[in-house]
């Protein structure tokens, strides 16, 4: 059998590219010198793929911020407001994505959302009435040619002409059917061009496959595909998916003439089901996906041999592959100094899988497979005990009664004797939580990890920049503060890091959106808290201020879904351990003094299942219970916020309710607000504060700009129920853009509170 990935990670094995891009935003690289950074990596990249031995290595999979936006600047899909900025053409590529605020006019960025159930965001293509699709950009070509020069004929990835059209907004009145006929025209032009640069492979990404499908969704895909497949020449097309299974158009992909169809074998349920009910064409090659490309675990060969066997049943042939890009693991193994080979033999990251596939194909042509070295090494792996379990944890967990998850009294009543306590002004304005993360701050956490500074030197630092935030927001006038988590690394990181059951890597970055990367931790064994994690800052923050202080706390489903977690129990047992110890945070922080505690859960959404059909497994029940148990044992007074982002949250807007916070923050900034009108029409009783200005981008919102959205707003929802905020955590801005916008923040709230007192 031969070997494939459908992708790689782009930013480098120690974040090249984030460290160049930012360079190149802050003046200090040139265009040129950022074009050589990507030829490198993008070399790299191509070379270990070569050295594992993969035969088929991927093109166009590396990009400068989002492939997704590759697709639209490919596909001449640029908004009317961005190409009259006149910009050079990489300045208005960055522009869509970041937003721009220059000589040439002031812009908002483009829709962010999360890559279907990801933490991965992509940007979303916006499509006018008029836009004009056609070929127009060159990318994929010149990077097919950048590896044909190093010998290896490539095998292109574009994002599929259907996953495009579903992804992308529509922002008039013309919907995908309308752009059908130009969307084939440029995407069987680009078959020919391919063609003609002696491509062998085509690969086209259509996770948007693995959805709910209507009849016309159907009918879509195959009046696309019917007629791009004519434009087929001697290049072989490779229909993608991944995430999820083709249950809903298994049959009808498999009998339009692909050459090759990708089928994920550990995310799709139903993949080998569909297989063996209704059979694989004989004639098309199935790239089968049984290396997990989203979680870091080695792979078990003797189960992945089953599933091979079962599909060799078929006598199709069968190229083993990854079973989504490998975007979403980190780098390599080979940095992780601290890790001892006790654990790190137990992880594959992306360079590992590629050899886990090389092992495959070894076993796999192999008449006795068992009798293979690597596949013996690999048995005995699955066979050691990893010593991860307490007994104590587990019981606590096993014990639980529907009493722990209720919270009295209802919200409500509740609701009355917050208004009461607080006496908050209208309109009260508040940050999500983190600050901007400074060099001077990242410095001085490095050297305290690297044992350089002292544990009561790094306090004593933190503490002054506590009381500077404290300070600065008392001066722009926020009404609810917050310390500004200049302890922080990350909002998952650190919590694992205080929790027992956490394992955590030096540089095992993933890229979440542009630069911005994370490095999940991950989940050993059971999870418990044995000291206070938070509230010793949180409580010297609020003794500096008479106004409100929030303790800032990550949530349990969010810890989980942002860690790399465990394959030998369930995500709901896992997600509880996890609930049991944010609620003594909770509990602490309350015993303390501290009134308003935000608990996160920025991630509620990302396991939710992608098929509507399949909500009823239960990962809603669970991951809203997690979170009640994390509050239910506070006092009436006492005010749970919680805050979600960059998700579509339209369609459970009722189960979000559900969680019984007293006030939820939503991002909405780059989706126009569309929200509100989702809550207004769910009767949503929970106070909301959606975010007014966009934190991903650079640019600084007016103060008439934040007051319109603000205004816009109270249409709908009642002025007594809004909160105003910005959409997320500040840590990834500067102060030069962080000040000014809390500033133009605050004034707007306070004109339109005069203006309602009036």
């Amino acid at each position: 059998m031969k070997t494939a990935t459908i992708g790689y990670p782009r930013v480098g094995t120690l974040r090249e590219l984030k460290f160049a891009s930012e360079k190149y935003f802050e003046g200090v690289l040139s265009k040129a010198e950022l074009q050589d950074t990507a030829v490198l990596l993008r070399k790299t990249h191509w070379q270990m793929h070569i050295n594992n031995g993969i035969d088929f290595i991927p093109s166009n999979d590396f990009s400068f911020y989002d492939n997704m936006l590759d697709t639209a600047v490919l596909l001449n899909v640029v908004p009317k407001r961005y190409s009259s900025l006149q910009l050079d053409p990489l300045e208005e590529y960055f522009a869509m994505a970041r937003g721009y605020q220059g000589l040439n006019g002031d812009v908002k960025a483009l829709v962010m959302k999360k890559w279907f159930n990801t933490n991965y965001h992509y940007i979303v293509p916006e499509i006018e009435d008029d836009t004009e699709i056609s070929l127009v950009g060159t990318k994929p070509f010149d990077e097919f040619l950048e590896a044909k020069k190093m010998g290896i004929v490539s095998k292109p990835v574009i994002i599929g002409a259907f996953t495009f059209l579903k992804l992308a907004r529509f922002t008039g009145n013309k919907t995908a059917i309308d752009f059908t006929k130009d969307i084939i025209v440029a995407y069987s032009e680009m078959l020919k061009k391919f063609n003609d640069l002696g491509a062998e492979w085509i690969q086209f990404d259509e996770p948007a496959l693995i959805m709910d499908l209507t009849a016309d969704d159907i009918a879509l895909l195959k009046k696309i595909y019917g007629e791009i497949l004519l434009a087929k020449d001697s290049t072989k097309l490779l229909l993608q998916s991944y995430f999820g299974d083709l249950r809903d158009c298994y049959q009808e992909v498999t009998t339009l003439p692909f050459d090759g169809i990708g089928l994920d074998f550990i995310e799709g349920n139903h993949s080998l089901e569909l297989v063996k009910h209704f059979g694989f064409p004989a004639d098309k090659t199935l790239f089968a996906g049984v290396v997990n490309g989203k979680n870091i675990w080695r792979n078990n060969y003797s189960q992945t041999l089953l599933i091979l066997n079962e599909l060799k049943k078929t006598r199709a042939t069968i190229v083993l592959n990854t079973s989504c890009s490998l975007l979403h693991v980190p780098y390599t193994i080979k940095n992780e100094g601290f890790l001892t080979d006790e654990f790190k033999k137990h992880f594959a990251f992306a360079e590992e899988k590629m050899g886990e596939l090389a092992d495959l194909k070894k076993i796999t042509a192999s008449n006795t497979p068992a009798e293979i070295t690597e596949y013996i090494k690999n048995t005995r792996l699955f066979q050691e005990s990893r010593f991860c379990t307490d007994v104590s944890v587990q019981a606590a967990v096993s014990s639980l009664t529907p009493e722990d998850f209720v919270r009295h009294p209802a919200f409500h009543k509740r609701e009355k004797i917050q208004k009461a306590v607080y006496n908050l002004p209208l309109l009260p304005t508040t940050t999500i939580g983190s600050f901007p993360q400074t060099a001077e701050v990242k410095a001085k956490r490095s050297v305290f990890k690297n044992g350089k500074i002292t544990a009561k030197h790094y306090i004593k630092f933190n503490k002054e920049k506590i009381a500077e935030c404290v300070a600065l927001q008392e001066k722009i006038g926020l009404d609810v503060l917050v310390h500004g988590e200049f302890e922080r690394n990350d909002m998952v990181e650190y919590f694992g890091e205080c929790l027992n059951g956490f394992l955590f890597t030096q540089k095992a970055w993933v890229q979440s959106y542009g630069t911005r990367c994370v490095k999940p931790p991950i989940i050993w064994g059971d999870i418990s808290r044995s000291q206070a994690m938070t509230v010793d800052y949180i409580v010297y923050a609020q003794s500096l201020t008479k106004k409100y202080m929030k303790g800032m706390l990550t949530g349990p489903v969010t810890i989980l879904n942002w860690s790399f977690p465990r394959e030998d129990i369930s995500l709901q047992e896992c997600a509880l351990q996890i609930a049991l110890a944010i609620r003594q945070e909770v509990l602490e922080l309350e015993a303390n003094g501290i009134k308003i505690i935000q608990i996160d859960e920025a991630a509620l959404r990302e396991k939710l299942p992608l098929r509507k059909s399949d909500w009823h497994c239960e990962y809603l029940d669970w991951a809203i219970t997690a979170f009640r148990l994390v509050h239910s044992g506070v006092k009436a007074e006492t005010q749970i916020h919680t805050h979600m982002c960059y998700s579509e949250f339209s369609d459970i807007i009722k189960d979000i309710d559900e969680m019984d916070a007293d006030v939820i923050t939503f991002e909405a900034s780059r989706s126009d607000l569309v929200i509100i009108d989702v809550l207004n029409r769910c009767g949503f009783k929970t106070a909301v504060g959606p975010g007014v200005y966009d934190i991903h981008s650079p640019r600084i919102p007016g103060t008439e700009e934040i007051k319109e959205a603000i205004l816009k707003m109270l249409k709908k929802i009642p002025r007594e129920k809004l909160w105003v905020n910005p959409d997320c955590g500040l840590k990834t801005r500067g102060n030069a853009e962080t000040i000014p916008s809390l500033q133009n923040l605050v004034d707007a709230a306070q004109e339109v509170r005069r203006s309602l007192q009036l």
